[in-house]
């Protein structure tokens, strides 16, 4: 099965340590971006994949093309041009100090995009599955354009369409981020929902706010769930991640998954993150070849959350582990 992810790619400049960005003079540079992220992970786990994006055709653009690519994504897909690569800061916070972003992306090759320059009849050929983010549609307003026209032939074609709502508040408001997500999501299959995702995102409330008990609010996260079903009956199963953050490094997680008026609830996994970057788009990727292997619900979000809390302990944005490593985490528990 031949799977296709859209999204930005961008430049991560980190601090060294737990370095403030106010404090640092050098940062450590890699890669990395929703869509990408889900790309790797599932190349990882042996799955055909291909990414597409436009960066610039010089050596950053260039750099952040071989980084995706030495993992087994297939980039032929990728466009190239315009002047430059989006970048985010990153500082890393540590126990009561949280974690910081910074976004640079205005006027990245993507988001300086015409919607005219994506050949979706081409870039969909052979595609089984097509996976984005509600980051990609809050890039510009050409990518918005071109992304449902994606979908438009998606559903033409019959092509399984998954979107993580992945709601970025930097990126655009919940009043954008609702006109759009809502008219998207009549394309949308299967559906990830995490925390403010939901209202923000959709409108439909589910979560109060209150990161330190995400989980005790699962009872509210299935009524928002099956909600999403009853708004969006196009949609087939809506996956989520529930957690409990005492500080930046400490936490409970558990996923839960709604299929064919089922929930399936994963046991709770106490971790001791080392970078809590990633684990979302983790949680996506493995949730998607879970789709492709066509794993039993139970095992399903078993495997996925398991693949998010493996990806706390993992440096950089890529989760790179094998089904074998997620396995035995899932064993022991």
């Amino acid at each position: 099965m031949k799977i296709l992810t859209f999204g930005e790619l961008m430049l991560r400049l980190k601090t060294p340590e737990h370095l403030k960005i106010l404090q640092a003079d050098t940062f450590e540079a890699s890669y990395g971006g929703a869509e990408a992220n889900v790309a790797v992970s599932l190349a990882t786990l042996g799955n055909d994949v291909s990414y597409v994006t436009k960066v610039p055709e010089h050596q950053v653009g260039q750099a952040a093309i071989n980084e995706i690519r030495r993992f087994g994504v297939d980039t032929t897909r990728v466009l190239r041009g315009g002047g430059r690569v989006g970048i985010y800061y990153f500082e890393k916070g540590t126990n009561i100090r949280p974690t910081s972003v910074v976004y640079d992306r205005a006027y990245s090759a993507i988001a300086m995009a015409e919607a005219e320059e994506f050949d979706w009849e081409k870039l969909l050929e052979g595609v089984d599955l097509f996976y984005f983010s509600g980051i990609t549609p809050a890039i510009s307003c050409e990518i918005e354009k071109t992304l449902e026209s994606a979908l438009m032939l998606c559903k033409e074609k019959k092509i399984q369409v998954v979107c993580d709502l992945n709601y970025r508040g930097k990126m655009w408001s919940a009043k954008d981020a609702q006109r759009v997500m809502r008219r998207l999501m009549s394309y949308v299959d299967v559906c990830i929902a995490n925390d403010e995702d939901f209202e923000s995102s959709l409108g439909i409330p589910a979560y109060d706010g209150d990161m330190s008990r995400g989980i005790e609010q699962i009872e509210s996260y299935k009524e928002g769930m099956l909600e999403i079903q009853k708004q969006f009956p196009n949609c087939k199963a809506v996956a989520s991640v529930l957690r409990n953050l005492y500080t930046v490094e400490d936490g409970d997680w558990m996923g839960i998954y709604l299929k064919d008026g089922k929930f399936y609830e994963s046991p709770v996994h106490k971790v001791h993150s080392f970078e809590a970057v990633g684990a979302g788009d983790a949680f996506a990727g493995a949730l998607l070849h879970s789709l492709v292997r066509e794993f039993e619900p139970q095992e399903l979000i078993d495997f996925s959350i398991s693949a998010s809390v493996l990806k706390l302990m993992i440096q950089r944005d890529f989760n790179l582990v094998t089904e074998n490593e997620i396995q035995r985490v899932m064993e022991s528990k």
